[in-house]
């Protein structure tokens, strides 16, 4: 159980990337969605991004504790989850996803507006929540930004 808790936290190696795996992540599903995912229709979007979730909580509760760390760098279920949130409903447009994915990576670094006292939730919650979190607040602001400018 721990070698599939690895390969789902570490999104398939991605996190075991010595530089900036968490960003490296979030690229891939900036990417993954401008040329694939923006394409489902948005429930079915949502059912995979929850399913994503799921299995994010439970496979990085796992794989933190063989670790014996509470949020390990190499864990990047949580970005992957986070991006996938901060892009949802966008244009497949890099004017839009170049700044969901900048917004997204600098907002999850300084944790903003209460989103990190979202890490203080147990285990797996507490490393996929922060993220979220993070990545809700992303999707609202380019949301109102589109609707306000019109980009």
């Amino acid at each position: 159980m721990i070698k599939l808790a690895k390969i789902i936290s570490t999104f398939f190696g991605i996190g075991l990337f010595p530089l900036a795996p968490g960003t490296l992540a979030s690229l891939a599903m900036v990417v993954l969605y401008k040329y694939y995912l923006y394409r489902l229709a948005w429930p079915l979007y949502l059912a995979v991004l929850f399913l994503l979730i799921a299995a994010g909580v439970y496979f990085s509760s796992i794989y933190a504790r063989s670790l014996n760390l509470k949020d390990p760098g190499k864990v990047v279920i949580d970005e992957v989850a986070g991006q996938l949130l901060a892009v949802f409903l966008l244009r497949p447009d890099w004017v839009v996803l170049a700044p969901a994915f900048i917004l997204f990576r600098f907002l999850d670094i300084i944790k903003p507006m209460g989103v990190k006292k979202l890490e203080t939730l147990p285990s797996g919650w507490g490393i996929m929540a922060d993220d979220l979190g993070t990545g809700l607040v992303v999707n609202i602001l380019l949301q109102l930004t589109i609707l306000i400018f019109g980009l």
